[in-house]
């Protein structure tokens, strides 16, 4: 099931069909290297799928898979999930692209279609993005996408920039 689409992407929900595709983005050190959870196996990329799919139940949003048009091939995640920072529930942005497809823009493309998608369609009023400040190809994608503000904070013991944009924001930079 498409929820939509970029120029280059096919977005849908994540399943178990790509739990092997998945794994071997997950359980790649340099694609993991700022995630809280580290490098993941099969059995961690299935329970993260699993979440994935309790996400979309519950909340209707979650990170979704992005397929490339002309290959079919999986190409990473992206999307909008719940998460907690600081003590207060929020709605943040995150993605995971394979190495092959970095410095592609596929990143851009994909955080431009997930906002457009969450803002328009899932009704979301803000999301946030927390970006270690050494992250500097996030830092790039989170800044073309309208991020501009953030303030600084621990999560999970490590110093990072938590950006944040409302509906409004976002339809100002949406329209430049």
């Amino acid at each position: 099931m498409q929820l939509f689409e970029t120029k280059r992407l096919l977005v849908r929900p994540l399943s178990h069909k790509d739990l092997s595709a998945l794994t071997a983005i997950l359980s790649d050190p340099e694609v993991m290297k700022y995630s809280v959870r580290g490098v993941c196996d099969e059995a961690a990329t299935k329970a993260f799928i699993d979440w994935c799919l309790t996400c979309y139940s519950s909340q209707g949003v979650g990170p979704w898979a992005l397929v490339e048009k002309e290959t079919g091939e999986l190409v990473g995640f992206c999307g909008v999930e719940p998460e907690l920072i600081a003590g207060v529930e929020e709605i943040n942005l995150g993605y995971r692209l394979a190495q092959k497809f970095w410095n592609q823009g596929l990143a851009t493309e994909a955080v431009h279609g997930v906002l457009e998608y969450a803002f328009r369609h899932k009704g979301c009023e803000s999301i946030v993005a927390i970006i270690e400040p050494e992250h500097i190809a996030s830092v790039r994608v989170s800044e073309k996408a309208g991020f501009t503000r953030y303030t600084m904070l621990e999560f999970h013991n490590r110093p990072v920039r938590i950006y944040r944009m409302n509906s409004q924001e976002w339809e100002m930079a949406s329209s430049r």
